[in-house]
C-alpha cells in the first residue's frame, strides 16, 4: 500500500497531524520534497513537536522515516532538529531515519541569497522563508549543487567547492555588492554537520523499492500545498518544489512504483502564508478573531496566517490537482461559536460568476462569492463519532463534500492525535 498525505490549499493544512495519526498503520513514512521553509506542528502523548525536515513518522517508535531525493535539506537545521528530538526522548537512529544520497544540501550562501534578493525586491517580495530554498532549487537545475552522497568523497567535493563557491561570488559580490562568500567556511560547514549526518545517508531508492516488492506500507508526506506547487499553484507565489501526490514516488525515489491512494488534507477554513493571490481573504477584526481562534500562525516562521472561510473553487481545484482519493478536514472545532457561517462558493470577475480555478494573472481581480450557512454553538472537541456532531456541523461537512467532490473520510477536532472523527 502506498498513501500520499497531501495538502489541498496553500499549505498549513494539518498534514503533519494527519501523518502522525495515520501512520501508526504504515512501515515508513517518507518526505518527497521541499526543506526547512514549512513546518508540520504534531501535538501527541510525547508531546508537542514543530518538524521541518524530518518525516512526521519520526514520533513513532516503529516506523522508518525517510528523507527522499526531492527534498533539499539544511544540514545544520536538520542535526539542531534532530537534537531537539532527542532531547525530548525521540530515537533517531540510522534504523529508523535514512537520507536519500540524492537528496540535495541546502548551502549557507543559499540562505544568503535568499535573504538579499527579497531586500532587493522590497514592496514586490515573493513573501519567502528566507531558507534559501528557491536559491538552492535553481543551483540543483542548474547542476551547481552537492548532494548527500558526496560527503563520502570529501576531497572530490572540496575541489567542486572552490568552483562553485566563485560562481556564486559572481552573485553575492558582483551583484548584491556584498562580502564574498569564504570557500574555507563552506568546507567547514560541510564537515562539521556532514560529519553527523553521514550514518544516516544511504540508497533509499533501493531501500523503498525492496520494501514495497516485499508488501510494506509506505506513506508519503508532502509539505504545503497544491496551490504552492511549482507548476500547479499560484506561480510565481509558490515554492520550488513539486508538492503533488503525482511526484512522491519520484520525490521519494522510486519512480516505478505508483500510488494507491492519495488522502488530500484541508482545513474547515482557509489559511495562507506569504505573498500572492488570496481571493476569499478576510481582514481587520474579522479576520484577527478566526486567526486567534486557530492559532494561525507559521510553524515554520512564526509569521501571522492570512486566513478566510472555506474556498470551494481552490479546494475544488486542489482536490483535482492532488489526484485526492479521499479527504481529511481539519479544524473543524475552531469554528464552533457561531450563528452562521460563510463559504466561499465561486469567484466574480466583470460581473461574471466562476466555479473553476483561474490563472494567476486574474486571481488578484477577482471577487469573492459568499453562501452563508447555519453554525453551531456547542464545543465538539469532545466528539468521537459522527452521531456526536451537532447537526449544523454534520451539515457543514456534507456541503464541503458535494461541493469539492471528494468523499471526507476523517474529521480533526482538536489538535491532540485522538481528537477525530472516523466519517
Amino acid at each position: 500500500m502506498l498513501t500520499s498525505i497531501v495538502g489541498i490549499n496553500w499549505g498549513d493544512e494539518g498534514k503533519g497531524r494527519m501523518v502522525d495519526l495515520l501512520s501508526s498503520d504504515y512501515d515508513i513514512v517518507v518526505r518527497y520534497q521541499g526543506g526547512n521553509n514549512a513546518g508540520h506542528t504534531v501535538i501527541n502523548d510525547k508531546g508537542k513537536f514543530i518538524l521541518n525536515l524530518l518525516p512526521s513518522g519520526i514520533l513513532r517508535d516503529d516506523v522508518v522515516n525517510v528523507m527522499g531525493n526531492g527534498m533539499v535539506v539544511d544540514l545544520k537545521h536538520l542535526v539542531g532538529e534532530m537534537k531537539k528530538l532527542t532531547d525530548a526522548g525521540i530515537k533517531i537512529t540510522p534504523d529508523n531515519l535514512k537520507i536519500s544520497n540524492k537528496a540535495v544540501i541546502c548551502m549557507p550562501y543559499d540562505v544568503l541569497q535568499d535573504g538579499l534578493e527579497e531586500q532587493r525586491l522590497k514592496d514586490k517580495k515573493f513573501g519567502s522563508t528566507l531558507r534559501g530554498i528557491a536559491p538552492i532549487y535553481g543551483d540543483k537545475y542548474l547542476k551547481k549543487a552537492f548532494r548527500m552522497g558526496e560527503l563520502f568523497n570529501f576531497d572530490i567535493m572540496k575541489e567542486r567547492i572552490k568552483g562553485i563557491v566563485e560562481w556564486k561570488n559572481l552573485l553575492i559580490e558582483g551583484g548584491y555588492k556584498r562580502e564574498a562568500v569564504s570557500c574555507e567556511e563552506c568546507v567547514k560547514y560541510l564537515e562539521e554537520y556532514g560529519e553527523v549526518l553521514k550514518p544516516f545517508v544511504c540508497d533509499v531508492s533501493l531501500y523503498l523499492d525492496k520494501a514495497a516488492k516485499e508488501g510494506k506500507k509506505i506513506m508519503f508526506e508532502a509539505q504545503l500545498g497544491a496551490l504552492r506547487d511549482i507548476d500547479f499553484g499560484i506561480y510565481p507565489y509558490t515554492s520550488s518544489s513539486s508538492t503533488i501526490s503525482a511526484y512522491a514516488p519520484i520525490g521519494a525515489g522510486i519512480p516505478n512504483h505508483k500510488l494507491d491512494k492519495a488522502i488530500g488534507i484541508m482545513k474547515a477554513y482557509s489559511t495562507c502564508v506569504g505573498e500572492g493571490p488570496f481571493t476569499a481573504e478576510y481582514f481587520g477584526e474579522k479576520a484577527e478573531a478566526l486567526r486567534q481562534a486557530g492559532g494561525e500562525y507559521g510553524a515554520a516562521t512564526g509569521r501571522p496566517r492570512r486566513v478566510g472561510p472555506f474556498d470551494v473553487v481552490a479546494s475544488k481545484y486542489g482536490v483535482r490537482m492532488q489526484g485526492a482519493t479521499e479527504i481529511a478536514l481539519t479544524k473543524l472545532d475552531v469554528l464552533s461559536g457561531h450563528d452562521e457561517l460563510e463559504v466561499c462558493v465561486a469567484y466574480e470577475l466583470d460581473g461574471k460568476e466562476f466555479t473553476d480555478f483561474p490563472f494567476t494573472d486574474v486571481l488578484d481581480k477577482c471577487k469573492p462569492v459568499f453562501v452563508k450557512m447555519k453554525g453551531w454553538k456547542q464545543d465538539i472537541s469532545g466528539c468521537r463519532k459522527v452521531e456526536d456532531l451537532p447537526k449544523e456541523a454534520y451539515d457543514y461537512i456534507k456541503f464541503i463534500e458535494k461541493a469539492t467532490e471528494c468523499k471526507i473520510t476523517y474529521v480533526s477536532v482538536g489538535a491532540e492525535r485522538e481528537q477525530y472523527i472516523k466519517m
